[in-house]
């Protein structure tokens, strides 16, 4: 097989997850549920006094987190677990959305 074949599939195994079916779980849900619910269920965001009051916050409160935990986790994954969280519980407007 040439390098060339090895590359087109491996290319198409990196892009599978962002083709999959909407019932599949999306990248943020993944990493939220791995990562995240073992210290937050859902109470945690609809309490009266929560800090992520916008778009701009949510996404300040996820990166900040992944931060003090030590994630790693880059800019489209903070996106992702926003945007996730953003669907099931807070309903604001995403920019470019």
């Amino acid at each position: 097989m040439s390098m060339k074949w090895i590359v087109a599939l491996l290319s198409v195994f990196l892009w599978l997850p962002a083709i999959s079916s909407a019932q599949d779980s999306s990248r943020g849900e993944l990493l939220y549920t791995t990562h995240c619910i073992a210290c937050h269920n859902s109470k945690i965001h609809w309490r009266d006094n929560k800090i992520a009051t916008d778009w701009t916050s949510l996404n300040t409160q996820v990166r900040h987190w992944q931060q003090v935990t030590g994630l790693g986790w880059n800019d489209a994954d903070i996106v992702e677990v926003a945007h996730y969280l953003n669907v099931l519980h807070y309903h604001y407007s995403e920019p470019g959305k």
